[in-house]
C-alpha cells in the first residue's frame, strides 16, 4: 500500500525577506525610469497633430541617447531625419522640449514660403499643419529674412550664429548639433528662434501615448502648487472618464 506524502507547510515570508523583495522591485523600477524610459507630458500645441496638449508619452532613453562615460551602453543608431526627440531646451534651463529633427550635422537648411528645403531639395512633410495660415516673413523664409523682423523673441547670440553658419540661402548645421522644428509650423517656437539642439541635451524619443487628457493650452504655465492641485482635483479627478482621449491610448509616435 502506497504511503501518502504529506506536503510540508510553506514557510511564511519573513519581514526581512519581504523588504528585500520590495527593494529589488523598487530598484529595478527606478533603474528603468532613470535609464530606459521616462514619462513626459506634452505641454504645447507645437507638435499638433502628431502630439496633442495633454498627451502623456513614454520616452525611450536608450536608442538615441548620447554615450555615457560612466555607464557604457550600446546605442542602436544615430539620430535620423524625421525623428521626434525630447531634449533639454538650449534656451531655458530645466525645460523639456519636443520637436522633430529636420537637420543633422552638415545639412544645409532653408525655408521658402513655409516649405523646408534640405540640401537643395524640398521636403515632403505630410505630418505638417499650418494652423494659423498667416504670413510671417522671418518664420516662413528662414534664414533669408533678417532677424530684426522676427515676431518671436530670439535667443541671445542666435543672430550672430546665423551670420556665422549661413552659406548663401542656407543655414549649415554644425557638428554635434541638430535643427528641430514643430509639426504645427505656424505656432512652433523652435530652432528658427533659439538655435541648434546640442547633442548632449537630447534625452530620447517618444515611443507611444500611454494616456491623453484634454488639457488647457496655458496649463503648463501654471507652476504654482495651488494651481496644480486645483487642476488635478477639479479637472482630472472629476472628468477623468469624459476628458480622457481613449482613442489615443497606446498611439505610436512617429
Amino acid at each position: 500500500m502506497a504511503k501518502a506524502v504529506v506536503a510540508e507547510p510553506k514557510k511564511k515570508e519573513t519581514t526581512v525577506e519581504f523588504l528585500a523583495s520590495l527593494a529589488v522591485v523598487l530598484v529595478t523600477g527606478l533603474f528603468i525610469i532613470t535609464f530606459i524610459v521616462q514619462a513626459f507630458e506634452i505641454p504645447s500645441s507645437s507638435m499638433e497633430n502628431t502630439l496633442l496638449i495633454g498627451d502623456h508619452v513614454f520616452v525611450d532613453r536608450v536608442t538615441i541617447a548620447p554615450p555615457s562615460h560612466w555607464m557604457p551602453m550600446e546605442h542602436y543608431r544615430a539620430i535620423q531625419h524625421g525623428d521626434i526627440i525630447v531634449f533639454l531646451s538650449p534656451q531655458t534651463p530645466g525645460l523639456y522640449v519636443v520637436k522633430r529633427v529636420i537637420g543633422v550635422p552638415g545639412d544645409h537648411i532653408h525655408l521658402r514660403d513655409g516649405f523646408v528645403y534640405r540640401n537643395g531639395e524640398r521636403l515632403s512633410e505630410p505630418y505638417v499643419i499650418h494652423s494659423r495660415g498667416d504670413i510671417d516673413p522671418y518664420r516662413d523664409n528662414f534664414p533669408d529674412v533678417p532677424t530684426s523682423e522676427a515676431t518671436n523673441p530670439l535667443s541671445p547670440g542666435w543672430p550672430v550664429m546665423i551670420g556665422v553658419m549661413k552659406q548663401g540661402d542656407d543655414l549649415v548645421v554644425p557638428p554635434d548639433s541638430y535643427f528641430g522644428m514643430g509639426d504645427n509650423r505656424d505656432v512652433s517656437y523652435d530652432s528658427r528662434y533659439w538655435g541648434f539642439i546640442p547633442r548632449e541635451n537630447i534625452i530620447g524619443r517618444p515611443l507611444f501615448v500611454y494616456w491623453s487628457f484634454e488639457t488647457p493650452a496655458d496649463q503648463w504655465t501654471k507652476t504654482d502648487i495651488g494651481d496644480r492641485v486645483k487642476f488635478v482635483l477639479g479637472d482630472v479627478v472629476l472628468h477623468f472618464f469624459d476628458k480622457t482621449r481613449w482613442k489615443r491610448m497606446f498611439h505610436l509616435v512617429h
